[in-house]
Order: C-alpha cells, then sequence, then structure tokens
C-alpha cells in the first residue's frame, strides 16, 4: 500500500479516538471471494451499568480476486456526525481491499429511484473519485446487472487508492 495512506489499523484507531467502534466482518466464499460489511457504532449506556452499541452506519459489499473486483453496495449512515462515520466507512473499506484482496478498483450504482436523489448521489460518488462507466437502464442486455445491483441507475468505477485518500482527508476535516 501508498506510505502515505492509513492503514486499516491506524483508521480503527481514529475511530477510537472519537468513541467510535469501527468493525469489519469478513466472510470467505471459497475460490469466489470476500463479503464484506463494515460497521460503525457508538457505546451507549443503559440501564443497570449496562453498555450498548448503537450502530451509526453501515456498508455491506463484496470482492471477486481480481484488480476491478471490488463491490460495494448498500450503505446507510445515520446519526449526528453521518459525514465523519461515511468518511470512516469509506476509508475501511478501501483500505481493507487493499491490504487483504487484489482489488485495486471499486464499482458502485448510483440507484435511480428518484430525480433529484440520483443527482446527489452522483455528486456524492464523484467527489470520492468514482466515475461514471455506464447506465444500467430498463433493456434486455441490462437485466442481468440490474438484478446483480438491484436496480436501474449509473455504474461508477473508482480506484480504491484514491478513493482511501480522498475520504481520508474528509475524515480529517471532520475533526
Amino acid at each position: 500500500m501508498e506510505p502515505d495512506l492509513p492503514s486499516l489499523a491506524q483508521l480503527e484507531a481514529q475511530a477510537r479516538q472519537r468513541g467510535l467502534l469501527l468493525r469489519l466482518q469478513v466472510g470467505r466464499q471459497a475460490a469466489v471471494g470476500w463479503s464484506l460489511r463494515v460497521g460503525v457504532a457508538r457505546r451507549q449506556a443503559g440501564g443497570a451499568q449496562e453498555e450498548r452499541l448503537v450502530l451509526l452506519g453501515e456498508l455491506k459489499g463484496w470482492a471477486l480476486p481480481t484488480a476491478a473486483g471490488l463491490r460495494l453496495d448498500t450503505m446507510r449512515v445515520q446519526g449526528e456526525e453521518s459525514a465523519a462515520v461515511g468518511a470512516l466507512i469509506w476509508a475501511a473499506s478501501f483500505a481493507w481491499a487493499l491490504e487483504a484482496t487484489p482489488c485495486r478498483r471499486a464499482r458502485l450504482l448510483a440507484i435511480r429511484d428518484d430525480d433529484r436523489q440520483h443527482r446527489r448521489l452522483v455528486r456524492y460518488f464523484r467527489q470520492l473519485g468514482f466515475e461514471p462507466l455506464r447506465e444500467l437502464g430498463g433493456g434486455a442486455a441490462d437485466l442481468p446487472a440490474r438484478l446483480l445491483w438491484g436496480g436501474a441507475g449509473l455504474l461508477m468505477q473508482g480506484d480504491c487508492a484514491e478513493g482511501l485518500r480522498r475520504s481520508a482527508r474528509r475524515l480529517e476535516r471532520r475533526r
């Protein structure tokens, strides 16, 4: 990995400094690849000295053992620190791919449920370094990809090192 990029261990330490827990759940799918779930939570005191975790954000995806194999699917973030939590999730996803897989490029779908929301997603993903690959529409040729991604929209691809660099910068700005 490039020396100016934070490692997954460094990102976990940054999360702890913010009072957050960063966890990755990785499953190996035989020789096919990996399943990935990245979560960020905060400890919250409960009653009778109980402590519980409050999930602030998560991302689900999978990786194939190829240079362009990282697929990022569902991301949800909630709470008052959503910008920092989102940046942390993106950074951890890219760092994991660079450290543990041959993946160097990632793909995702800017889903087209609503035109206004779609434009916001495309702008957000561009800020992370993703570029459009192709539109997935209603044609028969797009059906397999739409089934895989769960809908229509703009399929985008980005460089994992650049995505890590950009999300780490966003994380630093959120201190």
